[in-house]
């Protein structure tokens, strides 16, 4: 029976939303009526959305249905990595206890207190009941599940481990949402230190200076060159900020835009991967994700190939992506993985060797497994480093900066001392 996500106006005219199941959407119109609601869209719950229903009968056209209309058009909300493990996690215990997939599915979306992922969920359970494997009722929703999540899925169905692989799944989610958190947690402090430094000397030099230095230009006394100077830019500024604020933002809108050319993308990753220390934490980066990701893939029983096709796209990198990718058709060929790997001259030796092991003693997946473990800690190390040196060095620029600042407001008075004297 499919499901419906609904939108009503209950009688006192306050907004409804759910999700119903029901034959098709007229009955579920009939159900709105019999709880004496007024139906305005009733639109079967999926990834894509279609055109909503026509109702029975017409409201009125009020601000408060535009905006219910407006809101059909929005696009689908995503569920985050915490929650996403979290379902996963008691998707698989309920699995584990015997329960019928259909119900599993069930008690999972009544228990969640989201109303996002209890549609998701009950969308995915409609289509479980009208006769679709599970792997291919996720697939409505690849915004939510991406592709080694079915697959992974998909192998555990075809090898009778649903709820092996669903614990599996579990824990890489909540893994790579730990990874993410760090790198992001990692990177917050040099980014909000260089917005403060910003913010600091431009508040100066737009504010303060002009202020100060006004004091000795009435007394008609000339200033030394590097007071000057500093009026300059501070008259440059206060001129010509926010025409520079609005070059730097077309500026950055434009090298998005070239980002998107594959060939772009590429040439300018690239350039990142052959600095000194972000290379070397990019690098391990990609690997540490491709391994995870591989490992359970490989652990769920996915065929080799499709497993490097799906770990490769994960990496976040295009020239380690394309570097898998030239891989795995020398492993079509009869080449090993690890020496494939290696080829390319992108992944760090420790995956590479640890790969390598892996195949020679048939413990793959364990190796796969370790090798994460190992970029894993080496990206920590990598972070910690890039942040210990970030940090102190925004800090004595904005120290050299603020320094100049005050010397050149300083320096008239230091030069009347000495003149009166």
């Amino acid at each position: 029976m499919p499901a419906f996500e609904f939108q009503a106006l209950d009688p006192a005219g306050r907004e409804q939303r759910g999700v119903l199941e029901a034959d098709s959407p007229r009955q579920v119109r009939q159900l709105l009526r019999d709880r004496q609601w007024l139906p305005v869209s009733v639109l079967e719950v999926g990834e894509r959305r279609g055109t909503a229903a026509q109702p029975a009968m017409k409201p009125p056209i009020t601000s408060t249905l535009e905006r219910l209309r407006r809101g059909l058009r929005e696009p689908p909300a995503r569920i985050s990595g915490r929650d996403l493990a979290l379902v996963t996690r008691q998707l698989a215990t309920l699995v584990r206890a015997a329960l019928p997939l259909e119900e599993a599915l069930q008690a999972v979306a009544q228990q969640t207190d989201r109303p996002a992922t209890q549609r998701i969920l009950t969308g995915v359970r409609a289509r479980v009941m009208e006769g679709d494997t599970l792997a291919t009722a996720l697939g409505g929703f690849p915004r939510v599940f991406p592709e080694i999540y079915r697959a992974t899925v998909g192998a555990g169905e075809q090898s009778g481990r649903l709820d092996t692989v669903l614990e599996r799944l579990a824990d890489y989610t909540e893994r790579r949402d730990q990874l993410q958190q760090r790198v992001l947690g990692a990177l917050l402090y040099p980014i909000v230190l260089t917005a403060m430094c910003v913010v600091v000397v431009a508040g100066l030099l737009t504010y303060v200076v002009p202020q100060v230095v006004a004091v000795f230009e009435s007394g008609g006394n000339s200033l030394p060159w590097l007071t000057r100077a500093l009026l300059a830019v501070s008259a440059f500024l206060r001129e010509w900020g926010l025409l520079l604020l609005l070059l730097t933002a077309l500026g950055g809108f434009a090298f998005m835009r070239w980002l998107r050319a594959k060939a772009a993308r590429r040439r300018f990753e690239g350039l990142l991967l052959r600095l000194p220390l972000l290379g070397r934490l990019l690098r391990s980066l990609g690997a540490a994700r491709f391994t995870r990701t591989f490992s359970i893939l490989t652990g769920s029983a996915v065929p080799a190939l499709e497993g490097l096709r799906i770990a490769g796209a994960t990496v976040g990198n295009l020239p380690m992506s394309e570097a898998i990718e030239t891989a795995a058709e020398r492993v079509r060929e009869g080449a090993p993985i690890g020496r494939s790997l290696a080829a390319s001259g992108l992944f760090p030796p420790l995956t590479v060797h640890l790969i390598s092991s892996g195949e020679s003693s048939g413990r793959l997946e364990e190796m796969l497994g370790r090798a994460a473990d190992a970029e894993e800690r080496e990206l920590d190390r990598l972070l910690t480093a890039l942040v210990g040196l970030l940090g102190p060095l925004l800090i004595v620029a904005m120290g050299v900066l603020v320094l100049l600042i005050v010397f050149a407001m300083l320096q008239p008075i230091f030069e009347m001392n000495t003149l009166v004297r």
